[in-house]
């Protein structure tokens, strides 16, 4: 590897982790917004959205010159290719931030009911997920990714339990059933959240191993890593 292909792989590493750490606080917003209802707050992360999509362009665009202009094989080929899909995956995040905060701020405009479901166990796990997946791309570390898929079943039965928590409220208050559809609308962009978590974990994975676990092929390997 060229010294000049080695600077441009690094500087794409520190603006790909920029990127993740301007989604993580964004995530972390629009999870306070939930607990507070505060439409003001969700109003703020819908009008920043477009710093997340123009850093989006720009990753991308400096990982296409370098396969362009180096044509790297092996490693450093698998290292952009994984940033591309990472680098969307954290622009989808950002978007699902947003998707949070317009139902926040729908929420905050009408009359408050009061409902029995509790997100900040599923909040957190998700944002967890996001900050675990992005210490493994930092640390290059497979335990901690594969944590992170592992995470993913337990938000995904957060969801299942959430959602039937509210239809079971639905059928109590129907008069509220436009408003409650804000709230399991919340618990599909958390899950959604989680799930480009795992997205993030598995291209590590293909990073470091070179092989595809999508689609729950990890948990068919013989040898699995200690979790």
């Amino acid at each position: 590897m060229t010294r000049r292909l080695q600077t441009e792989l690094e500087r794409i590493k520190k603006r790909i982790l920029a990127l993740g750490a301007i989604v993580e606080e964004r995530v972390r917003r629009a999870i306070k917004a939930i607990e507070l209802r505060d439409g003001e707050l969700a109003n703020q992360i819908m009008k920043t959205d477009y710093e997340i999509d123009e850093l989006e362009v720009e990753v991308e665009e400096e990982c296409l010159k370098i396969l362009a202009l180096h044509q790297p094989v092996a490693v450093d080929l698998r290292f952009l290719i994984a940033v591309i899909k990472i680098n969307n995956d954290l622009e989808r995040i950002g978007d699902e931030a947003v998707n949070i905060a317009q139902r926040v701020e729908n929420i905050a405009r009408r009359k408050r009911v009061e409902l029995s479901v509790e997100y900040t166990a599923m909040a957190e796990k998700a944002a967890s997920m996001l900050r675990m997946s992005l210490d493994s791309l930092v640390s290059l570390d497979l335990d901690l990714a594969f944590r992170v898929l592992i995470l993913d079943d337990e938000v995904d039965q957060m969801h299942r339990e959430i959602y039937d928590n509210i239809k079971e409220t639905m059928a109590q208050k129907s008069e509220s059933v436009g408003f409650l559809i804000n709230f399991l609308t919340i618990s599909r962009h958390l899950e959604r959240i989680a799930d480009h978590s795992t997205n993030i974990a598995e291209e590590v994975i293909y990073l470091v191993e070179g092989e595809i676990v999508r689609h729950g092929r990890w948990e068919a390997k013989p040898e699995e890593p200690q979790r």
